[in-house]
C-alpha cells in the first residue's frame, strides 16, 4: 500500500535522508554507475544450490510466511527476515544505510514509486543480466513498466493496485443511490447523499499524494518525465485539470469527510457508513477485512467512474523486491527473488490476501470466481482483475517521488484545508519540487 499519510516529523526525517542520498548520487559503496552488476541465469541457478544466507526486510503481511516456504523448499538457505517498518520508517532506515555504505539488506521491498529513487542513485542490482528480462510476458504491463528504470529492470512486480470503486451498499441503496459510472454522477451521488443525511460523505480525502496521482494518471495525465538527469514536471496538464474539476467541486462544497486516512477515526468511519466509498487500489479488501468488522456484508466494489465513460483506470500502490548492491551475495538474493514473485512464494502471498501482478493468478478462476463472505458474497476479483487490464499506460513518477509525497501536505494540502483551488495547490507543488530536483543536479522544466 502507498496511500498511507505519514505524520510531519516522520516526512521531515526522511527528507533529510534522501536529501543526503541523491546529493551524494551513489550507492554508497564502490561508486560505479546506477543498476551495475554481472550475472547469469546459471549464476541464480548455481547460487541456489550452493545456498548460503541472506537478509530480507519486508513489512508485507505474507513476507513471514514466505520465508518460511523458502526455507522448506531450500533448507540450504538461511532468510533473516527483518521488519524494519512500514512506509516512510522503512524507505529511511533504507536510505541511512545505502548512504552509510553498510548495514543494506541483501533484498528489501520496494514500492513501485520510490523505485526510481533508488535505482537511479546506484543502490539498487540490475536483474536484467541475470535472465529476469524473459518474464515480462508473465506480468501485467503496468506493473512491469513499474520494475524498468532507464534501461534497467530492478525487481520483479509482486503485487498490483489496479483502481476501482469500494463502497457502502447499504448506505446506497438507503438513499436510492445509483452506483455512479462517472465522476459527474460521483459528484452528483456526493450531493444527493450529504443532503439526504449530513452526517454521511461519499468519500474521505485530506490530500494524500499516492490518490492524487493515481487520479491523475487515471484522467489521462502525465506529469512526469524523466530522461536521465533531465526531469519535466506539469501538473497543470489536460489529466490534472480534469481531476481538480472533480475534486474541487466536492471539497469545496464540503462533501467529503475531513478525517485522515488510516487513522482510527477513519476506520470507524468505514465502520458506520459515515464515509460511504473509496476510490482505490485493488489491495483494499483486505484491509476492510482485517480492520473496519463492522462492514462485513456492507460494502462492495465496482469499476472505477470515468471521466467519458471509457472503461480506464490507473495503479494505485504495488511494489517489488529488489537487490541492493550491498549485497554480499546477489545471485543467490536474485533466486530469492525470483522464487517470491515467479515460482512458489506466489502462493502464500495471495493466501495472505495479496493481489498479484502475474497474468496466470489474475486469470486464474479459482482467483476470479471466488466469492467473498465480507462483500455479501461478491465475486470482487472478477471487478479488480478486469481493472487489472484496464490500467492506462505511460505513467512514470519522479526520481525523487519520495519527497516529492513527502511536502504533498505542505503545498496541495493546504488547498484542501481551507477548500481553494487544488489547482493552485498543484501549481504550488511543482514549484516547489521544481526548486528541490533542480537544487539536487537534475534539469527541471516545467509545463
Amino acid at each position: 500500500m502507498s496511500t498511507t499519510r505519514r505524520p510531519r516529523k516522520v516526512a521531515t526525517t526522511l527528507a533529510a535522508a534522501l536529501l543526503a542520498v541523491l546529493s551524494g548520487c551513489s550507492s554508497g559503496s564502490d561508486g560505479a554507475a546506477p543498476g551495475g552488476g554481472g550475472g547469469s541465469q546459471e549464476a541464480v541457478d548455481a547460487a541456489l544450490r550452493e545456498g548460503g544466507e541472506i537478509t530480507y526486510w519486508s513489512w508485507t503481511p505474507s513476507a513471514k510466511a514466505q520465508v518460511e516456504a523458502f526455507q522448506q523448499e531450500f533448507p540450504n538457505v538461511r532468510v533473516n527476515y527483518v521488519n524494519a517498518g512500514t512506509g516512510n520508517d522503512h524507505y529511511t532506515r533504507l536510505q541511512n544505510a545505502v548512504k552509510a555504505g553498510s548495514g543494506a539488506p541483501d533484498v528489501a521491498q520496494v514500492e513501485y514509486q520510490a523505485l526510481p529513487q533508488f535505482a537511479l542513485t546506484g543502490a539498487l542490482v540490475d536483474l536484467g543480466p541475470y535472465g529476469f528480462g524473459g518474464f515480462e510476458s508473465d506480468y501485467t504491463p503496468s506493473t512491469w513498466n513499474s520494475v524498468r528504470v532507464g534501461d534497467g529492470l530492478f525487481g520483479l512486480p509482486q503485487d498490483s493496485g489496479p483502481m476501482a470503486l469500494f463502497y457502502n451498499r447499504e448506505v446506497f441503496d438507503r438513499h436510492g443511490i445509483a452506483v455512479p459510472a462517472t465522476w459527474a454522477e460521483y459528484v452528483e451521488a456526493g450531493k444527493r447523499l450529504h443532503a439526504a443525511d449530513p452526517t454521511k460523505y461519499i468519500t474521505a480525502d485530506t490530500g494524500d499524494a499516492g490518490f492524487a496521482t493515481s487520479m491523475i494518471w487515471q484522467a489521462g495525465g502525465r506529469p512526469f518525465t524523466t530522461d536521465g538527469q533531465s526531469v519535466t514536471i506539469d501538473l497543470q496538464d489536460e489529466g490534472a485539470r480534469k481531476w481538480t474539476s472533480v475534486w474541487d467541486q466536492l471539497v469545496g462544497q464540503g462533501l467529503v469527510a475531513e478525517i485522515p486516512g488510516w487513522t482510527d477515526a477513519w476506520y470507524r468511519a468505514l465502520g458506520d457508513g459515515t464515509i460511504t466509498s473509496l476510490a482505490v487500489g485493488a489491495w483494499m479488501p483486505g484491509v476492510l477485512e482485517a480492520s473496519v468488522p463492522g462492514g462485513a456484508g456492507k460494502w462492495a466494489v465496482a469499476p472505477l467512474p470515468t471521466h467519458d465513460g471509457t472503461p480506464v483506470t490507473a495503479e494505485n500502490g504495488g511494489s517489488t523486491q529488489s537487490v541492493l548492491r550491498q549485497s554480499a551475495n546477489p545471485a543467490l538474493a536474485a533466486a530469492f527473488v525470483r522464487w517470491l514473485n515467479n515460482g512458489n512464494g506466489i502462493k502464500p502471498f495471495l493466501a495472505g490476501g495479496g493481489f498479484p501482478a502475474t497474468t496466470a493468478d489474475l486469470g486464474s478462476a479459482a482467483f476470479k470466481d471466488r466469492e467473498s463472505p465480507y462483500f455479501g458474497g461478491q465475486k470482487v476479483n472478477q471487478v479488480l482483475t478486469r481493472a487489472a487490464g484496464q490500467v492506462a499506460p505511460g505513467w512514470s513518477y519522479l526520481p525523487y517521488q519520495l519527497y516529492a509525497n513527502s511536502i504533498f501536505g505542505d503545498t496541495v494540502g493546504k488547498a484542501y484545508a481551507d477548500r481553494s483551488s487544488l489547482d493552485d495547490g498543484l501549481t504550488a507543488w511543482q514549484q516547489a519540487l521544481a526548486d528541490y530536483g533542480n537544487q539536487q543536479g537534475f534539469t527541471v522544466t516545467t509545463g
